[in-house]
């Protein structure tokens, strides 16, 4: 059963007490940026929260309290996963019916009206600083139909696929929170790819996509030269965002050979604002793609559930909105862990902060897949948008992605949304 809140809070919430998602906030009173939680259709101010007292019942955190005055989230994270779940549990204490602590904010009025902020009077921010965003490729449905697309069935997946979690190193200065305007990119696109000689132009991007991906944030650093064991790597997680990594897939067509994505990614990826953390999906931990290469020591977990129950759907807005894909997040075929095993298996030094994305994650029938390139078979099927169409997305598009774990009325564990509205190119 559910926990029930002395606050009022929809079953249907993506915010319930089940979760406690953290972020950081401004209001239009109070313009510093700070840390705060999303509890139902309210945010914690953690700052307000600290300063009259709120952790005064938590020991753990006592020398640690200037973590909730600070413009992002890296102080908080870098405590490690020990004390993030010592605050995650006393703060779901403060709100259950039947909390131990009921002068703390229960029956505390004052500390209501100045801490207690309804979520449309905050404006959300990137909850971390991130040093480094690293794009993986762990979403073999959509690695195989890409394949099958470009290479046929036969060559769909390279030699390696199976072996480790590809990846490729983005962008970190592009990253945006959600509600973030996406500027069309310009870039070299061949208008014939077809031709005997292919000659490139300097245009607007005529074939913009997203691209559906969790994304976790790392919450150890590691000395260089030094690895992170697969049986550390779980604790090396803080916790977990939407990710939209918007694509120029006719520049990328050009430019990906033979180092892979650059231009066609850098220009912008999109992050939800909440972060859910590591310990909130705890109970909805699962089996992801069964992977049937033998792999080597370094990546061998000890559990299999090492994936995410998580309910995945992508809205596409033009003059109405449809619903084009739903999906899980277990259609993964490498874990997070794996995942930040594997960057450090060189002795790579990952910071607080750093960004891991999954890649795309796509079911396997028509309706799952996690980009449009999957969907309209790189431009050759219409999508049908009401009395529209797409194969792309179009200037004025808004692409909106939720997901959440669990379906008990007043358990979900969500993100909110992740969405970006597409604006035109600006040509030189």
């Amino acid at each position: 059963m559910a926990m029930k809140s002395w606050l009022s809070i929809h079953p249907d919430s993506h915010f319930s007490l089940a979760n406690i998602p953290f972020g950081i906030i401004t209001t239009a009173d109070s313009k510093p940026p700070r840390p705060a939680i999303a509890i139902g259709l309210h945010a914690l101010d953690l700052d307000i929260f600290t300063s009259k007292g709120g952790f005064s019942k938590l020991a753990s955190v006592q020398h640690h309290l200037s973590v909730f005055s600070q413009p992002t989230l890296n102080a908080f994270a870098a405590l490690g996963r020990s004390v993030h779940r010592d605050v995650r549990l006393y703060l779901q204490n403060v709100f259950v019916e039947s909390t131990d602590y009921p002068e703390i904010l229960k029956e505390n009025q004052e500390m209501q009206s100045e801490a207690l902020i309804p979520l449309g009077q905050v404006t959300t921010h990137l909850p971390l600083q991130i040093g480094h965003y690293t794009d993986f490729y762990a979403g073999r449905n959509h690695a195989y139909n890409i394949g099958v697309m470009f290479r046929g069935p036969n060559g769909a997946l390279q030699p390696n696929y199976g072996h480790l979690p590809v990846a490729y190193h983005g962008r970190a200065s592009s990253v945006v929170v959600s509600g973030t305007p996406i500027r069309r990119p310009c870039g070299q696109i061949v208008e014939n790819p077809l031709a005997e000689t292919r000659t490139p132009v300097f245009a607007p991007c005529k074939k913009l996509d997203f691209e559906l991906e969790l994304g976790a944030f790392v919450c150890n650093a590691n000395t260089m030269g030094e690895r992170v064991p697969i049986t550390e790597a779980e604790d090396g997680i803080f916790g977990f965002v939407l990710l939209n990594d918007w694509s120029a897939r006719d520049v990328q067509w050009w430019e990906y050979v033979p180092l892979g994505p650059f231009n066609s990614k850098n220009f912008a990826s999109t992050v939800s604002p909440w972060v859910v953390l590591a310990d909130a999906l705890e109970p909805f931990k699962c089996k992801g793609l069964t992977n049937e290469t033998e792999l080597l020591p370094y990546l061998r977990e000890k559990k299999e559930e090492t994936s995410y129950n998580i309910n995945l759907e992508v809205d596409l807005t033009s003059e109405t909105t449809t619903t084009v894909t739903s999906t899980n997040s277990k259609n993964l075929l490498f874990s997070f862990p794996q995942m930040l095993a594997h960057h450090t298996s060189t002795g790579c030094p990952m910071q607080v902060g750093d960004l891991l994305g999954s890649g795309t994650i796509s079911g396997e029938q028509p309706g799952s897949w996690g980009s449009m390139l999957e969907t309209s078979k790189n431009g050759t099927v219409t999508l049908e948008l009401g009395s529209e169409g797409r194969t792309f997305l179009e200037d004025g598009d808004t692409v909106t992605m939720r997901g959440w774990a669990g379906g008990e009325a007043g358990g979900r564990v969500g993100f909110g949304g992740c969405t970006g509205q597409i604006q035109p190119a600006k040509m030189p």
